[in-house]
């Protein structure tokens, strides 16, 4: 699955008559709960007839509500997929078929290479274009903070960001320290979050308070979309199928490396300086040889 009903629901809206976008829209509100009411609900709810709605059903490709409210439920088991469901649903350790080690590379070429392409091509251009703008304004200030194992994507980036520009921090772990970095978000800010599926509460609570605070947050996500999605100016979603009980981050980690080198080139000249500056630093604390 790529992106979620709701993402496909808002890439036909300009294709839906007037009063099949009344029925989108009324579903849109009330995502995804909305989409299991009674089609007569759902027809009051938009104030449309109940054969508009299954009208709508068939513009989105699906024979009948139903087979919709199916994908919808299909779409959520996904959302809420743990390692062990994945684990189960791979039937791995059921038996050594296929789990050699040529087998276990070819399935990962087969995998991974297909899931980058698709996740470079399926990207917002113009989200992409923002959230280069936003890492390469120098008047601006860049906190980065990840989840259970993204943390590791949120210091790769962040390490990258710091050799380039200055003002680039991690949110911190402690509770004291992180409310403190919090409180003081303003404006000025750029909150980079990464959050993917089994989502973290307090990432969506901290893309809220970014907003609230005037900053602007940048959110690395899954095709089905973090909550913290919902407060973000930016939302970079990269595909996750993978070979393992885990979500891969391998096609994220390539969206990292083109947006690293995309911020350089619109950093030109400062990014070059700031390399030097850097590396002499280095070289002088005995870091680089």
């Amino acid at each position: 699955m790529s992106g979620t009903l709701a993402d496909s629901i808002r890439a036909k809206l300009g294709d839906l008559s007037p009063a099949e976008r009344k029925v989108a829209r009324a579903l849109l509100a009330g995502y995804p709960s909305m989409v299991f009411e009674t089609v007569a609900v759902i027809a009051e709810r938009a104030s449309v007839s109940t054969p508009t709605v299954l009208r709508f059903a068939a513009r989105m490709g699906y024979h009948g509500f139903p087979e919709l409210q199916a994908a919808v439920r299909e779409e959520l088991d996904a959302r809420n997929a743990s390692p062990i469901s994945l684990y189960e649903a791979a039937g791995l350790g059921v038996s050594d078929d296929g789990t050699s080690a040529a087998g276990l590379l070819e399935h990962g070429n087969a995998v991974f290479a297909p899931a980058v392409a698709r996740t470079l091509a399926e990207i917002p251009p113009h989200d992409f274009e923002r959230a280069v703008a936003l890492l390469a304004d120098r008047k601006r200030r860049v906190t980065l903070v990840g989840g259970r194992f993204t943390h590791l994507l949120a210091q790769y980036l962040g390490l990258h960001l710091m050799q380039l520009r200055e003002e680039v921090r991690f949110l911190p772990d402690r509770s004291v320290e992180r409310t403190a970095a919090l409180t003081q978000l303003s404006r000025r800010d750029v909150v980079v979050l990464f959050d993917y599926r089994r989502y973290e509460e307090d990432k969506t609570a901290i893309a809220q308070l970014t907003r609230e605070a005037a900053g602007k947050a940048i959110v690395f996500t899954d095709p089905w979309l973090s909550p913290a999605a919902a407060h973000a100016d930016v939302v970079l979603p990269s595909q996750v199928g993978t070979t393992a009980p885990y979500d891969s981050l391998v096609p994220t980690l390539a969206v990292i490396e083109v947006l690293i080198a995309s911020v350089i080139n619109a950093l030109g000249t400062e990014a070059h300086q700031q390399l030097g500056r850097n590396e002499e630093v280095a070289r002088r604390m005995g870091a680089v040889q």
